[in-house]
C-alpha cells in the first residue's frame, strides 16, 4: 500500500513538473519578444537622444526624450512584474526573492539611464566650456583690438600735436617780403603819429525825403478816376500825364470856355469901330476868366488848346500831370474811384538828393554850424553829407535838437525811413592817429586791421584796430601806439600774400 502511494506521488510530481516546464517555455517565448522590443525602444531612444545632443537641441527636447524613455521603461517593468508573479505562482518562488530580483533589474536600468544622462551632461559641459573659451578668446581679441585702436588714436593725436607745433611757428601770422617784392608792389611803410584833427559828434539819424523836391498829385475839384498812366516806383518827367479824371464841374467850365472863346473871336473880328467899348472889354474878360477857370480846375495848356481848336469835346475829362521829375512813391487809388478835391493820388519825389535828420543834445548842438561836414554810416558804407539847417526848438519827447543834413543819393541806396549813424565834424580840435583810408582793410571775420612791420625789415603782421571815422580819404584809428610802423600804401598786396601763405590773419 505504501508503495502504491509513493508511486502515485512520484507520478503526480512528474506530471506537475511537466506542466511547469511547459508553462515556463510559453512564458519565456512571450517574454523574449517583449524584452527585444524594450531593448529596441531603448536603443532608439538613445540614438534619438544622441542625435539631439549632436544637433544642439534645447534641454526641453531632451527632457521629452527622457519622459518617453521612462514611460517605456515603466511599461516594461510592469509587464516584467506580472510575468514574475506568474512564475512565482508556477515555480513556487517566494515573493521576497522575486521583488529582490525586480529591484536589481530596476537599479540596473536606472544606472544605465543615469550613465547616459551623465554622458549627456558631460557632453553639454564640454560644449559650454568650449563656448566659454571661445567667448573668452573673442573678448580677449576684442580687448586687443580696443587697445590697438587706442594706441592708433594716441599716435594719431601725437602726430596731430606735432603738426600743431609745426604750424605754431606761423601763429604770429607774419609774412616776409624781399626788398625787390616791396619795390615791385610799391609798398610804403611809415610810423604812426598823433595829429590834430577836428572833433566829431556821433548821433543817430533818419533818412527823410527832400521836401523841397517832393510834390503831391491831387485834384482841385471833386472828380472820378478814369485812367492811370503811371504806377508805383515809376520814374516820371516833368509834364508827364499821371492820371485821367472826369468831373461835372470841369464839363461846365469847358462849355463856358467854348462860348467865351467864340464871342471873343467875333468881337475881335468886328473890331472896336463896330462894337462898343463895353462889349469889347466884357467879351475879352469873359474869355480870359473861362480860360483861367478851366486851367485852375486842372486842364493843361495843351488840353485847352485842343478844346478851342475843336480837336476834343467838352466832356469834362482832364489829366493830372507831374509837376517835376522824380519817382512815384505813393499810389493809392483805383479806377472808378470818386475822389474829393485835395485827395492825394500820388507822391513824386526826386531822391537824387535826400535829407538826414540827426538828433543831438543841446550842448553838442552849440558846437555845430551850418556848412559843417559830416558822414552818414549805413550798412557799413560811409557817405559824405553837409549840415544845411539847425532847428531852434527842442523835440518835445526826446528833448534833443534836430540837425538837418543834405546827402547825395544818385546811386539810390538811401530811402526815406532808414535809420543811420551820423558823424558831424565840429570846430573843436583833438589829437588822434590818422592813416590813409586805403591802409585800413577788412579781415575775413569783418574786423578792421592794418599791416604792422615787425622787428625784421620786410616782415609784416596783420593787427586789428578800431576805426573811429573816415573823412575825405583819411581814417582815424585807435589801438596802436604812436611810432608803430605800418604800411600806408600797398597794404592790400601784403594781406593777399598772407592769405596765400595760409596764415590766420584774424589776429583777435
Amino acid at each position: 500500500m505504501l508503495r502504491i502511494i509513493l508511486v502515485s506521488t512520484v507520478l503526480l510530481a512528474l506530471v506537475a513538473c511537466g506542466q511547469d516546464n511547459s508553462a515556463k517555455q510559453q512564458d519565456t517565448a512571450q517574454t523574449v519578444p517583449k524584452d527585444k522590443a524594450h531593448s529596441q525602444v531603448n536603443h532608439k531612444d538613445m540614438e534619438h537622444h544622441d542625435a539631439q545632443q549632436e544637433d544642439g537641441h534645447e534641454p526641453h527636447a531632451d527632457h521629452g526624450d527622457k519622459e518617453h524613455h521612462s514611460s517605456t521603461t515603466s511599461d516594461s517593468h510592469e509587464h516584467g512584474a506580472e510575468h514574475k508573479d506568474d512564475e512565482h505562482h508556477s515555480s513556487g518562488k517566494s515573493p521576497e526573492h522575486t521583488e529582490h530580483e525586480e529591484h536589481k533589474d530596476e537599479e540596473h536600468h536606472a544606472s544605465g539611464i543615469e550613465a547616459s544622462h551623465a554622458d549627456h551632461n558631460d557632453h553639454e559641459d564640454k560644449e559650454h566650456h568650449v563656448s566659454g573659451n571661445n567667448a573668452d578668446h573673442s573678448e580677449h581679441a576684442e580687448h586687443g583690438d580696443k587697445e590697438h585702436h587706442a594706441k592708433d588714436q594716441k599716435e594719431s593725436h601725437s602726430g596731430h600735436g606735432h603738426e600743431g607745433e609745426e604750424s605754431g611757428h606761423e601763429e604770429e601770422g607774419t609774412v616776409h617780403l624781399k626788398p625787390e617784392q616791396l619795390k615791385a608792389a610799391n609798398i610804403v611803410v611809415k610810423p604812426l603819429a598823433l595829429t590834430e584833427v577836428a572833433a566829431r559828434i556821433r548821433a543817430p539819424g533818419e533818412i527823410k525825403l527832400n521836401a523841397y523836391r517832393t510834390v503831391n498829385v491831387s485834384p482841385r475839384i471833386n472828380a472820378q478816376v478814369i485812367a492811370r498812366h503811371a504806377r508805383l516806383g515809376d520814374e516820371v518827367i516833368q509834364g508827364q500825364a499821371l492820371v485821367t479824371l472826369s468831373s461835372v464841374e470841369m464839363a461846365e467850365a469847358q462849355g463856358l470856355l467854348l462860348l467865351a472863346d467864340k464871342e471873343w473871336k467875333r468881337v475881335k473880328k468886328l473890331g472896336r469901330k463896330v462894337v462898343s467899348e463895353r462889349r469889347y472889354i466884357t467879351s475879352k474878360v469873359e474869355y480870359e476868366k473861362s480860360y483861367a477857370n478851366a486851367k485852375a480846375y486842372g486842364m493843361t495848356e495843351s488840353e485847352i488848346k485842343d478844346l478851342l481848336n475843336q480837336k476834343r469835346s467838352a466832356d469834362g475829362s482832364f489829366k493830372l500831370v507831374a509837376q517835376q521829375a522824380g519817382r512815384v512813391l505813393h499810389d493809392e487809388f483805383i479806377i472808378g474811384q470818386r475822389v474829393e478835391a485835395g485827395f492825394k493820388l500820388m507822391t513824386i519825389s526826386d531822391e537824387s538828393v535826400m535829407w538826414v535828420e540827426a538828433h543831438v543834445n543841446p550842448v553838442d548842438a552849440g558846437k555845430i554850424s551850418i556848412g559843417n561836414s559830416a558822414e552818414v554810416l549805413f550798412n557799413e558804407q560811409r557817405t559824405p553829407a553837409k549840415v544845411i539847417q539847425l532847428h531852434h526848438t527842442l523835440d518835445e519827447i526826446t528833448r534833443t535838437t534836430a540837425i538837418r543834413l543834405e546827402i547825395d543819393n544818385k546811386e539810390d541806396r538811401l530811402h526815406g525811413g532808414m535809420f543811420v549813424t551820423v558823424f558831424i565834424t565840429t570846430h573843436d580840435k583833438s589829437k588822434a592817429i590818422q592813416i590813409p583810408e586805403a591802409a585800413v582793410l577788412r579781415s575775413p571775420d569783418g574786423d578792421w586791421q592794418v599791416m604792422v612791420e615787425q622787428d625784421e625789415a620786410g616782415e609784416f603782421k596783420a593787427v586789428e584796430v578800431k576805426l573811429v571815422g573816415v573823412s575825405e580819404g583819411v581814417a582815424v584809428i585807435q589801438g596802436l601806439k604812436p611810432g608803430t610802423r605800418v604800411i600806408t600804401q600797398g597794404a592790400f598786396f601784403v594781406q593777399s600774400e598772407l592769405a596765400k601763405s595760409g596764415f590766420d590773419i584774424h589776429n583777435h
